[in-house]
C-alpha cells in the first residue's frame, strides 16, 4: 500500500476540498496528520479510509457534526447501509474507490452484484464502472493511488467481463459483422476493449480479441487469413499528437480495407490526421447506436 497520502491526495480521492479538510482536523479532529523525518505532514492508510467514508456520509446529507460522534466500525456500518439504501451512481462510485483502496474484494462483489442486479450488467458499467474508471485515472496521474490498488480493482472487473461475454455465447445474426480488437505495443488497460468486446457481441456480431499489446504487423497478419470489417482499437499512452498520428498512419496503412475506430477519448485533436475510413472519440452510445444499424 502507498501509505502516505498528502492533503491534496485526500481531496482527490474523496472529493472534499483540503481546506474543508482541515477545518475539520482543527475543528473535529477527524484525521491527524504524521510527519516525516523533514517534518512534512502526510496522512495514513487508515485516515484516509476514514475520509472517504465519511465522505459517503457527508454527501448523502449527513452533517459532519454527526458523523464525527460514530466510533470507527458505526461509521462502516453507516457507510454499508447506505449503499443499500442509496442506489444513485455517484455512490456507488464513491464506494468502488473505498473498495479499491482497502482492497476489498466482498465489498466490490456486492455493489457490482446488487447493481447488476438492479440495473443490468450493461448499465452497471456504462452508469459505475466507467464514471469509476475515468476518476481512476485521474487518481492515477496525480499519483493518488499505487498501482497495487488499480490492478486489484482492474483485474476483479475484468473477471466479471470475461465471464458475461463467455454468456453470449456464439450467437450470430445473418448479416454479421466482423471486427478484430487489439491494443497496440506498450497499451495494457484493456478494460474498455474487453466491454466493446462484449457489446459487439452482444449485438450479434462476430470478434476476433487479441488482447493487450500487440504489434500492428501481427494484427496485419490474423487480418489476412480472417479478415474483418473493423478495426477496434485503443491509445492511451501516447502522449504527443506526432506519435498518435504515426500510429494511426500506420494502422490505416495495414488495413487499407476496413474502417478503423478509436474508443478512447483524444481530448485535443486539432492536427490529428484525417481520413474517411478513420472514426476517433467514438462514444459508448454512438457505437451501440452503430452496432445496430449496421
Amino acid at each position: 500500500m502507498k501509505g502516505q497520502y498528502s492533503i491534496k491526495d485526500l481531496e482527490r480521492l474523496s472529493g472534499i476540498k483540503a481546506h474543508t479538510l482541515r477545518i475539520w482536523e482543527k475543528r473535529y479532529g477527524i484525521i491527524v496528520p504524521s510527519r516525516t523525518d523533514t517534518n512534512i505532514r502526510y496522512y495514513n492508510d487508515e485516515e484516509l479510509k476514514k475520509v472517504l467514508n465519511i465522505a459517503i456520509l457527508n454527501n448523502y446529507g449527513i452533517k459532519i457534526s454527526k458523523i464525527v460522534g460514530l466510533k470507527p466500525e458505526e461509521l462502516r456500518e453507516k457507510v454499508v447501509e447506505i449503499g443499500n439504501e442509496d442506489v444513485s451512481e455517484q455512490v456507488q462510485v464513491e464506494r468502488l474507490v473505498v473498495a479499491m483502496v482497502e482492497m476489498d474484494e466482498f465489498r466490490f462483489e456486492r455493489i457490482l452484484v446488487n447493481g447488476t442486479l438492479r440495473l443490468g450488467f450493461e448499465e452497471i458499467m456504462m452508469k459505475v464502472i466507467y464514471p469509476f474508471f475515468k476518476k481512476v485515472g485521474v487518481l492515477w496521474q496525480t499519483g493518488a493511488i499505487n498501482p497495487a490498488q488499480e490492478h486489484f480493482i482492474s483485474n476483479l472487473i475484468r473477471q466479471k467481463l470475461i465471464v458475461a461475454i463467455d454468456g453470449q455465447g456464439m450467437m450470430t445474426k445473418a448479416d454479421s459483422k466482423k471486427f478484430l480488437l487489439f491494443l497496440p505495443e506498450g497499451e495494457l488497460h484493456e478494460i474498455g476493449l474487453l466491454f466493446y468486446n462484449y457489446l459487439i457481441q452482444k449485438a450479434g456480431h462476430k470478434v476476433i480479441y487479441l488482447g493487450q499489446s500487440v504489434p500492428v504487423m501481427d494484427v496485419k497478419a490474423v487480418n489476412a487469413v480472417n479478415p474483418a470489417d473493423y478495426i477496434l482499437t485503443s491509445v492511451m499512452s501516447l502522449c504527443t499528437m506526432d506519435d498518435i498520428n504515426a500510429l494511426l498512419t500506420k494502422i490505416l496503412k495495414a488495413f487499407p480495407s476496413q474502417k478503423v475506430i478509436i474508443t478512447n477519448r483524444i481530448e485535443n485533436t486539432e492536427g490529428l490526421i484525417e481520413d474517411k475510413r478513420l472514426t476517433v472519440n467514438m462514444e459508448l452510445n454512438s457505437f451501440k447506436q452503430m452496432l445496430e444499424t449496421i
